[in-house]
């Protein structure tokens, strides 16, 4: 009698364990969307502030409150911008600095990245972890002496520092690509050597094809690296002509002269190319993430 009592006692506390469970999940997301809203608004504002001070006329930079949405809009400063800063220019330079680089980079990256998740070679993960390790070296450490080898070779003021030493590839890349080509079934490549392919046919012909996530993946976030380069340029470029578009940009911004108009309207033009690049492969990059980083 006493356990008939007890069983809907029981019952009901069981219910309010787990509705206290689904209460706790829920206000636990709910905080996750707060804090990714915030995180969100941290990063747009700055963004929709670009903009905005891109259609403003001069005087109504620094008005307070501040104006969002321009009343006096005008499109003179992108004509001014595209004009003083040389940004056609500077469109040709950054595209081909960006494009070869980026290029040889993603071919070189991937391939590596294939022997390392396919083929079985001596000291095949020791190398892969020094290769590792070098990511962890700061930029700013290898600077000067780069500098002092790239003058040696009298590379200085050409485009050669900013291409050739990520021409063969870059450690993040490879990383990127020998995880995804980990995930990738043995079948495929047993399939090709019974056809009589090289592992280099392997790579090309069977492997390369199914790689178009992680291929636009890497193209993408080596294409915006190299756009956005400031530093390099800075120190390698001295012709006017050979700058790509950082450069021209910042020399509207000099030290008797600051004209925030001119700047924010040329951002906005540089930030064009980029924001079409990643429209066009977000469907690539986010089936990319979802691969290395699920499965690897």
């Amino acid at each position: 009698m006493t356990d008939i009592i007890r069983l809907p006692q029981e019952r009901r506390s069981r219910t309010t364990f787990s509705l206290g469970q689904k209460e706790t999940a829920r206000l636990g997301k709910i905080a996750a969307y707060v804090i990714l809203l915030i995180g969100a608004a941290a990063m747009i504002l700055p963004f929709l502030w670009m903009v905005s001070t891109a259609f403003k006329p001069e005087a109504s930079i620094f008005i307070l409150p501040p104006e969002w949405i321009p009343r006096d809009a005008t499109f003179q400063n992108f004509t001014d911008a595209w004009r003083i800063a040389m940004l056609p220019r500077g469109f040709l330079n950054s595209t081909f600095i960006a494009f070869t680089s980026t290029l040889g980079e993603v071919f070189c990256s991937t391939l590596a990245g294939f022997a390392f998740a396919r083929m079985k070679f001596p000291g095949r993960n020791r190398l892969f972890g020094l290769l590792l390790a070098t990511m962890m070296i700061p930029g700013v450490v290898t600077l000067v002496p780069s500098f002092i080898l790239f003058s040696r070779l009298q590379w200085v003021n050409t485009w050669n520092p900013l291409i050739i030493p990520v021409l063969f590839g870059t450690p993040f890349a490879v990383f990127l690509s020998r995880q995804f080509f980990a995930t990738l079934p043995a079948d495929l490549q047993d399939a090709g050597k019974v056809d009589g392919a090289n592992w280099f046919q392997i790579y090309l012909l069977v492997f390369l094809p199914l790689a178009k996530p992680i291929v636009a993946t890497l193209f993408l976030l080596g294409f915006i690296a190299r756009w956005n380069d400031f530093l390099g340029p800075l120190i390698y470029l001295q012709s006017v002509e050979l700058f790509p578009v950082p450069l021209l940009l910042a020399r509207l911004d000099s030290m008797y002269e600051q004209n925030w108009t001119l700047l924010m309207a040329g951002s906005t033009i540089a930030l064009l190319p980029i924001l079409i690049l990643f429209f066009l492969l977000q469907r690539y990059f986010i089936e990319s993430v979802a691969l290395t980083g699920i499965k690897g």
